[in-house]
């Protein structure tokens, strides 16, 4: 196997006396979605905010590319790296296609947009249906439109992103939220596409059977230490789940896509 595009060593963090963090280790590779699951609390926000450099590890150290995450320039990384947040506030009613314009901010020559940046945005607009929309106010949308939005937005900062040969990064928190059915599988669908074409996808999912159906490999986090790490199919089996979530489940095998199904008992 190559060797990880994004790897975190050790990663420790501790704030106000408490430790949120102890010692996980986790790599990201071109072509995969990495799913980190875990209880409520387990940190696995903590560990993409340690992962994007939004914050520093208290002990532990992160390479990109095989070089420390500091030493990159922060707008080489922005062409490249594209976090959804788990919640985005506006107070603005800007409209649609402008909140998916902010993505292009890194790419911008002279400040100002060209043609092909609005191109890259009413792309990604359309890539997650919502082409129709781009003349609507953001604030008149619901909580799902408003995120498939900010979707749109991380998928035109990481189209035609610089330089070229770097792999792409995406990281997802909980990008499933508020979302229907058919549009949590359409968000995963993209992050399956995106993976298929070379990035290196990391996203926390509480949707344990969405994390199996979708994820190449799975981060299993528990009271802030990693319990388990590897595929689904090795990660996703009663005991580990009861240790996690202190829920009994039973583990059957999906009859199309043979990956697991987790039932609550």
């Amino acid at each position: 196997m190559m060797d990880p595009v994004l790897h975190g060593h050790g990663l420790s963090f501790r704030v106000r006396g408490k430790q949120l963090l102890h010692g996980v280790d986790i790599g990201l590779h071109a072509g995969e979605i990495h799913a980190v699951v875990g209880r409520n609390g387990a940190g696995k926000s903590t560990l993409l905010k340690l992962l994007t450099g939004e914050m520093m590890p208290s002990a532990g150290s992160i390479g990109l590319d095989g070089r420390p995450l500091a030493v990159h320039k922060t707008r080489d990384l922005a062409r490249r790296r594209a976090v959804l947040a788990q919640h985005t506030t506006l107070t603005f009613n800007y409209g649609v296609l402008e909140v998916a314009l902010l993505g292009r901010l890194p790419h911008l020559k002279h400040g100002r947009e060209t043609a092909e940046d609005i191109t890259h945005a009413r792309d990604a607009l359309a890539r997650v249906g919502l082409a129709s929309l781009s003349d609507r106010g953001y604030l008149t949308l619901s909580g799902g439109e408003q995120q498939r939005v900010h979707l749109a937005r991380v998928l035109a900062q990481l189209a035609g992103g610089e330089p070229q040969e770097k792999v792409p990064l995406l990281f997802l928190d909980e990008p499933t939220n508020n979302l229907d059915i058919h549009h949590q599988h359409q968000v995963l669908e993209i992050a399956r596409e995106l993976a298929s074409a070379g990035a290196a996808v990391f996203a926390i999912l509480h949707d344990l059977n969405l994390a199996a159906r979708y994820a190449d490999r799975v981060t299993l986090l528990q009271d802030g230490k990693l319990l388990a790490t590897g595929t689904p199919a090795t990660v996703f089996t009663p005991e580990l789940l009861q240790r996690a979530f202190d829920h009994p489940v039973l583990v059957e095998t999906h009859p199309i896509h043979r990956c697991p199904i987790v039932i609550p008992i």
